[in-house]
C-alpha cells in the first residue's frame, strides 16, 4: 500500500489544550505527525496537522481524534507546499 498525506485542521476545546494529543495519536497510529502551523489560547487550540500513511490509518485516526472531542476539518489547498 501507498502512503498518503492528509493535511486537517484540528480544534481543540479548552479542556484538551493541555493533553498531548498529537503525541497519544502518533503513539496509537501507524502515522507520521507534522504541525504545520499551530495556534493556542486558553479558550482553543487550533492546529493544522499533516498526517503521513496508509488511508485507512488516517482515516482511523480522525474517527478517534473526534472521539476524543477533537474538530476536524480538511485543509483547503494550500499554495504553500512542502
Amino acid at each position: 500500500m501507498t502512503d498518503q498525506t492528509t493535511r486537517l485542521w484540528l480544534m481543540f476545546p479548552s479542556k484538551l489544550i493541555t493533553r498531548p494529543v498529537v503525541y497519544e495519536l502518533g503513539k496509537q497510529f501507524a502515522l507520521v505527525t507534522n504541525i504545520r502551523q499551530a495556534s493556542v489560547t486558553e479558550e482553543i487550540g487550533i492546529v493544522s496537522l499533516e498526517l503521513v500513511g496508509e488511508r485507512e490509518e488516517i482515516k482511523r485516526a480522525i474517527a478517534w481524534l473526534e472521539s476524543q472531542g477533537v474538530r476536524v476539518e480538511p485543509v483547503e489547498i494550500n499554495t504553500i507546499e512542502g
